[in-house]
């Protein structure tokens, strides 16, 4: 929806930033922001990974109670810094009094809660970050757990976060398809709907993650033939936005390919 609203504006040359725009949905809603509609839909719809199709029939279980516990701050500096996500997205951590602020570009910071010494947690949707220490003290990755999913990022220095955030923010400006995008995308819907996705055509962590949800992508059957693909964009994290009609509905898809031409990430929500 706010995608949406964000290409509708556009065409009347009014511009509007991707987060301003998920601010308006969420009072449209009723609600004081996105985090609040975020956790809202967290709770009430499926796990939202990679490469999974809307179910809203589906039931999320209730976000765990977890217990805060007290961690000093050098210890929370140590763990302030960039991890890499992929070629077009950088986890940033950083310290903010007792907790961990952390944001993934292209998306809202959300303050993370210290449960153990490397473990932390977020109230306001349900994921947790694993911090990985080598023999030697320092930080050297983190792990993501959010939906079922455990995904890993190596620490990065300063030079080369700039470097992906500057590529990521050109590719934004710049509002170009990448080259191989569509027919990946083609190829991806086709195999999901014959259940029988490609698999050497995706990351590891892809290619986990749509084995696990083929279950809920198997609806994307349903919708029958390709009939039509548009380009509507580039995402806040670079990836490419299609329109997708079919015989019998339409979806919004995100794609993004790695140097090697591997679909890295991709995901469907309904939409016209």
């Amino acid at each position: 929806m706010a995608q949406t609203l964000r290409e509708a504006l556009a065409a009347k040359s009014i511009p509007l930033t991707h987060s301003d725009s998920l601010e308006l949905i969420a009072n449209v809603f009723g609600l004081r922001d996105w985090n609040t509609l975020s956790a809202r839909i967290q709770a009430a719809g499926p796990p939202s990974t990679p490469a999974q199709a809307a179910d809203f029939t589906a039931e999320s279980p209730p976000i765990a109670a977890r217990h805060e516990t007290a961690v000093d701050s050098a210890t929370l500096d140590r763990y302030a810094g960039f991890y890499q996500l992929n070629d077009r997205a950088v986890f940033t951590v950083t310290p903010d009094e007792h907790h961990l602020v952390m944001q993934l570009t292209g998306q809202r910071s959300v303050r993370f809660f210290a449960e153990s010494v490397t473990e932390f947690f977020a109230k306001i949707v349900d994921a947790q970050v694993s911090f990985v220490v080598g023999p030697d003290g320092r930080t050297t990755s983190l792990i993501l757990h959010q939906n079922g999913s455990d995904i890993a990022m190596a620490r990065i220095d300063a030079a080369a976060a700039r470097k992906i955030a500057d590529q990521t923010a050109e590719r934004v400006k710049n509002q170009s398809a990448s080259p191989g995008t569509e027919a990946a995308l083609h190829r991806l819907i086709d195999g999901i709907a014959s259940g029988n996705p490609n698999y050497d055509e995706m990351s590891p962590p892809l290619a986990a993650a749509t084995r696990k949800q083929m279950a809920w992508l198997q609806p994307l059957a349903d919708l029958g033939t390709i009939q039509s693909i548009r380009f509507l964009g580039v995402g806040e994290q670079g990836e490419d936005v299609y329109s997708v009609k079919q015989a019998n509905g339409a979806a919004h898809w995100r794609i993004a390919l790695d140097d090697k031409g591997i679909v890295s990430t991709a995901w469907v929500t309904p939409g016209p």
